[in-house]
């Protein structure tokens, strides 16, 4: 077999960062060892990979079949030298997680603490994006593993549903919502016409917002927007507006009496967490050590 493992990976470096000077910085080669590989490369396989445009290099559709198969064989050869690797599986180290940003803000910390991490000095590499992006990093081979709070719909992805975490409605003690109740609930004409914080389209939590509220309210007002809960939930202690958040994510400013839960005649509010990795990945021992601290750890709340 002539194909090497050095030549999809420097194929990829190539992919990665458009020209063959970006991918030899990026992976400490010189520029003409990596362009010789890559000729060596396409030459194996009769094809150009790439379309030469000035000094850019555009990958073309032969590349981008080769492309997701080298991942997988690089992310394959990995795992075998993490496998037996001298740490064995009683760690993290060496894994790269993908969370969304609420399980990485809110849950991971704990997780990575019940596998004894502070002990390791090779701590695993985490991600933390919104669902959306951690979703497609795991399909890219980018990250080995991703928790996310919103639906996924990537054919190639296993999706193992995990946690289910409770939404609630909350706001400053100074909202208007506050003195608006009817029979101890807010109404639902009364939640039309409030402003809402949101999170940035693509994040779990706005899907799930959307999905928990539009339903019943048909519409929200939009008065703010950001890429974090922590942001959202600080804008409605300042009287911003309402907000539908994640009860672990506000449970601290409402002991604190900056936010207060909102009783409303909607139903209970859930959505659910997920586990994913790449459909055929190989699962490490690590990996694989990971993924049932992780399942545990649903069970133990």
């Amino acid at each position: 077999m002539r194909l090497t493992l050095r030549q999809l990976s420097i194929f990829i470096a190539v992919a990665d960062h458009g020209s063959t000077t970006a991918a030899a910085h990026a992976i400490a080669l010189s520029q003409s060892a990596v362009s010789a590989a890559l000729n060596d490369l396409e030459a194996l396989l009769r094809t150009p990979l790439f379309d030469r445009v000035g000094k850019r290099l555009l990958i073309n559709d032969s590349g981008r079949l080769l492309l997701p198969q080298a991942r997988q064989v690089l992310d394959a050869a990995t795992t075998i030298e993490q496998q037996f690797g001298p740490s064995g599986a009683g760690d993290a180290t060496g894994l790269h997680i993908g969370s969304s940003t609420t399980i990485g803000t809110y849950v991971l910390p704990q997780i990575l603490a019940n596998l004894g991490v502070q002990s390791a000095p090779g701590i695993a590499r985490v991600m933390v994006a919104n669902s959306a992006d951690v979703a497609q990093a795991v399909a890219n081979f980018t990250v080995d593993v991703g928790l996310i709070e919103g639906t996924c719909q990537q054919p190639e992805l296993h999706v193992e549903p995990w946690i289910i975490d409770e939404l609630i409605i909350v706001c400053a003690p100074s909202h208007p919502l506050v003195d608006g109740k009817t029979h101890g609930k807010v109404t639902l004409d009364r939640m039309r016409e409030t402003g809402w914080l949101l999170r940035e389209p693509g994040s779990g939590t706005r899907e799930a917002v959307q999905n928990a509220l539009l339903p019943h309210l048909h519409v929200l007002r939009e008065t703010g927007e950001f890429s974090n809960s922590e942001a959202i939930k600080h804008a409605a202690a300042a009287g911003m507006g309402v907000a539908c958040l994640p009860r672990l994510v506000v449970a601290d400013l409402i002991d604190m009496g900056k936010l207060v839960e909102i009783r409303t005649a909607l139903p209970p509010m859930q959505r659910q967490f997920y586990l994913v990795h790449r459909k055929h990945k190989l699962l490490s021992a690590r990996l694989s050590r990971f993924m049932n601290v992780c399942r545990r750890w649903n069970v133990q709340q």
